[in-house]
Parts: C-alpha cells; structure tokens; sequence
C-alpha cells in the first residue's frame, strides 16, 4: 500500500451533476444532504447554479451549523458527464408505453418532449426508446472560458473529468488552475474507464493515466482526490451496478498516486455491503441514486410554488431519508 501525505478522512459528496441545471431541485438537494451530513457537494460550472447550491446549503447551515466544501465539475474535452438527452415527440407513436418517461429520475420527461433543464445526462432514457429515437448532445458549461468561470464563482474544490488518452488537454486545464487566483482546498481527478470507443481500456490503463495526471499537478500543492468511477454515467440505482465500483477499487486502490481515493459511478445504498471493512475508501460519492429518493419530495413541494425546505413536514422527512440513506457511511 502506498502512503499518502494526505489525513485519511471518511467524507460523503453529493453529485448534482455537470449538466444539471434544474435550480429549484438543487437548491433543494443542497439543503437536504448539506443537512443530513454530507461533506462536499458538487455541481455544473455555472454561476446561477452555484448560487442556487449556496442558497441551499445556507439554509441548512443555519439551522444545523454543517457547512460542506462546494465543488465545480470542469471537463478538459468532451465527457459523457457534460450531456443531455433529445427527441422529437412528434415522431412518438400515440400508443407508445413511454417507457423514457418511467425511467427518468428527476422527470424531466412528458408530452413534449425532455426538459432540457431537468435533464442531467443519466442515459437512461436513450436506451429504453424502442424506437431509437432519443439522442444525445453535449452541454458543457464550463468549456468556454474557464479561467472567468473560476474568478466568478471561486469554489472551494474542482473535480477535472478526463479520459485516458487526453493528457495534453489535461495538462492545458492544470496550467488554467496553476495560474488560477482561485484557492482550492482539492482538486478531484475523474477518469472513467472504458469511455474510448477506439479499444477496450484495462484498470491499468487507468492506472497509468491517473499517475500521469499526478505528475502534472503534484507541483501545485493542493491535495487530490482520485475518483474512481465504476460505472460512469450508465445508471447507479440498480443494486448489482456498486460491484463494477467495488471490484475496480479493489483492484488498483493500493498503487494509486499519492491523495484520498473516492467512489463513484455506480454507487448507492448497497455499495457499502460489497466493500471489505477492512478496506474502506477515504470517500464515498452519490449522484442518481440520492437525488432519485429525494425527486418526488421535490416535484410536490414545486407544484405547490414551494421550496421543498419551506415545507417543514415534508423536508424533516426527507433529511430523515438522506440521513438513513448515508448512515454506513457516517458509522464507518
């Protein structure tokens, strides 16, 4: 096992998500995990969005004093994490079951089509059209002028998605940061496996890359967290979908470069009955699955013109449910 400069924390996150920009849900969210505990919430590089998220976590600090860091997603190319799904109602059978429509999360989905700002990018729904006839776009907010996005919103943590073979775009992001007023308390590195459409990548490969990726930020002195996403982006509700996660950190766990290793992609509320107690992640990270027990709390505060922490009843209830849904973790 290789050692780390780095305390060995125990720390939850929560993902809104690269491309969500649903404000009222994430004002929502934040306000809810900031609550139950969590450590570090991470959303879309946009401002309108920070704000909503610290809206939120401002509720919650008050009231339950927790103040989690506050974590932008950046990309340094193109990433599945920076999309949205498309399609045309009007090709949509009148007899259709909508099956899109039952599997989305955060129900984006009707008559008329997907609500682009409701739309995270889960895929979800792409796969579930008998028809075919759901695509994909890009929707990366933070693309077009990073050094700016990080003056206006000056987040305590970024997290850089990359893949494998992009290591001199990578090292472009780096020099943005190095150059970068912004102080970061962490830089998290997300590199998911098996994104290339070119060849079938190996946990080494991975491996490899994460270590490159290390020598290029080692000399800006801040720590890093090295994420390791089992199943990026193809769904993380489903109990079996934390083996791909477990498996990948048992795997390479011990020979990652020095900094706190965190799982994501494919975790929930199983992941914690696969892992070894004997070897624990420093972090645990949680998209789909803790914004989709929380989505229809939201839709009925929404529908009533509500923030869901306006609704006292309903949002004890739904601390309650984040707090049962992270307590593994919190016990760990």
């Amino acid at each position: 096992m290789i050692k780390t400069k780095y305390k060995k924390d125990k720390w939850i996150k929560l993902i809104c998500g690269a491309s969500n920009e649903d404000i009222v849900a994430i004002e929502d969210l934040c306000a809810i995990y900031t609550a139950a505990g969590v450590d570090y919430i991470d959303v879309a590089a946009e401002e309108s969005i920070v704000n909503a998220a610290k809206k939120g976590i401002g509720w919650a600090k008050a009231i339950f004093k927790n103040s989690p860091g506050l974590m932008i997603s950046i990309s340094d190319g193109k990433d599945i994490h920076f999309r949205k799904a498309k399609f045309d109602p009007i090709k949509c059978p009148p007899n259709c079951p909508r099956p899109c429509e039952k599997v989305c999360p955060t129900f984006a989905i009707d008559n008329f089509g997907i609500k682009e700002s409701k739309c995270y990018g889960c895929g979800r729904c792409i796969n579930s059209c008998p028809l075919n006839l759901i695509s994909e776009y890009e929707y990366n907010l933070s693309k077009d002028d990073l050094a700016s996005t990080l003056q206006k919103i000056k987040p305590d943590a970024v997290e850089i998605h990359t893949e494998i073979n992009r290591i001199d775009a990578f090292a472009k992001v780096a020099d943005i940061l190095k150059n970068s007023e912004t102080k970061l308390e962490k830089i998290s590195i997300s590199c998911g496996l098996n994104q290339s459409v070119k060849k079938t990548q190996e946990p080494e490969d991975l491996l490899k890359a994460l270590w490159e990726r290390y020598e290029i930020l080692n000399e800006l002195n801040i720590p890093l967290i090295w994420q390791l996403d089992g199943r990026p982006m193809s769904g993380d509700i489903a109990p079996n979908t934390s083996r791909d996660t477990v498996k990948l950190f048992e795997r390479i766990g011990s020979y990652l470069p020095p900094g706190l290793i965190q799982l994501a992609g494919g975790t929930n509320d199983k992941t914690y009955e696969f892992l070894k107690s004997s070897n624990l992640p420093d972090g645990i990270a949680f998209g789909s699955s803790a914004r989709k027990i929380m989505q229809p709390l939201i839709e009925i505060a929404h529908k009533n013109n509500k923030r869901l922490y306006e609704d006292h009843e309903r949002m004890d209830f739904a601390i309650k449910k984040a707090q049962k849904f992270l307590k593994p973790w919190k016990s760990s």
